[in-house]
C-alpha cells in the first residue's frame, strides 16, 4: 500500500491511498494532477544515521565499523515534499546531496527489542539528506550544517513495509546522471536495529522519522539542478534546487 498526504483543490489536507485509479481519499478518488503532494508525515524529529554504509564512511577517512549507530538530529522546519524546492544556504559554497531512505513510525514507542521493532514501523519513504559542508565542518553539533530550512526533501510517498524488498535498491541521480546506488543489504545495522537504538532512549512519536544514512558518493548542488532519490517498492522523489533569496 502506498499512502500519501496531499492538500485537495479545496486546500483540505488529506490522506489517502494512491492505486492505479488516482488517490482514493473517503469515498472520494482525486486525480493526481488536481492535488498538491505534502510529505509523508508530520515528524516530531528526525533521527539521521551517520556513517551508516562502510563505503561512504571510507570515503569519509572513517575505516570504523561503528559498535552501534552514530546519531545526529534534524528538525521539522528541514522537511518539504516532492516537488518542493530544495534551498541552498546563502553564503555557503559547498552544499552537498545525500540519498537515503526513512522508517517512518506508526506508533509511540520506547526501548523496543529488535524483535519487536517493525510492529512500530508504518512505513519506508525516500528522503535526502541535503547537507551544508562550509558549515558542518566547524562545528560538533552540525546544526547550521544539517538543520537549515528545506534540507530534508522527503516524499513521494509512505510504502508499507510488505511493498520494499530486504534487497530495495536506493539510487539519487542528478540531472538524470546516477551519482549514488546502493542496498538495503549494504547497511552497517539494519532496520530493527536502528529502531531498536534509537527507541532505548528517545520516544518515538508517530510520523517521526529514522534516516537510513547515505552511501558513497555525496557531491554538490547549484542552482537549478534537479535531483531524484529513487528507492524501490516507494518511487521517485523530485526536488529543484534554489538559492535562498
Amino acid at each position: 500500500m502506498h499512502i500519501v498526504r496531499f492538500r485537495d483543490p479545496s486546500g483540505y489536507v488529506r490522506t489517502g491511498e494512491l492505486t492505479d485509479s488516482g488517490i482514493e481519499a473517503g469515498n472520494t478518488v482525486y486525480d493526481q494532477g488536481s492535488i498538491t503532494l505534502l510529505p509523508p508525515s508530520e515528524p516530531t524529529k528526525i533521527i539521521c544515521q551517520a556513517g551508516g554504509y562502510m563505503d561512504h564512511r571510507e570515503e569519509s577517512g572513517m575505516d570504523d565499523i561503528p559498535e552501534r549507530p552514530e546519531l545526529f538530529l534534524k528538525t521539522p522546519n528541514c522537511v518539504v515534499g516532492h516537488g518542493d524546492a530544495i534551498e541552498l544556504p546563502p553564503g555557503r559554497d559547498v552544499v552537498h546531496f545525500e540519498a537515503e531512505f526513512g522508517i517512518i513510525i506508526g506508533e509511540q514507542c520506547r526501548d523496543v527489542s529488535e524483535s519487536d521493532a517493525m510492529d512500530f514501523v508504518a512505513g519506508f519513504t525516500c528522503l535526502n539528506d541535503v547537507s551544508n559542508r562550509d558549515d558542518q565542518e566547524e562545528e560538533r553539533n552540525w546544526v547550521r550544517g544539517k538543520a537549515f530550512d528545506a534540507s530534508l526533501p522527503m516524499g513521494p510517498v509512505l510504502a508499507t513495509p510488505d511493498e520494499v524488498p530486504s534487497d530495495a535498491t536506493l539510487e539519487l541521480r542528478l540531472n538524470g546522471e546516477t551519482k549514488q546506488e546502493t542496498t538495503r543489504e549494504h547497511m552497517i545495522f539494519s532496520v530493527p536495529e536502528l529502531v531498536s537504538e534509537v527507541s532505548e532512549l528517545i520516544t518515538l512519536e508517530p510520523g517521526d522519522v529514522i534516516a537510513s544514512g547515505t552511501p558513497f558518493g555525496p557531491d554538490s548542488l547549484a542552482e537549478g539542478d534537479i535531483v531524484e532519490v529513487e528507492f524501490e517498492g516507494v518511487g521517485i522523489l523530485e526536488n529543484q534546487v534554489t538559492t535562498r533569496e
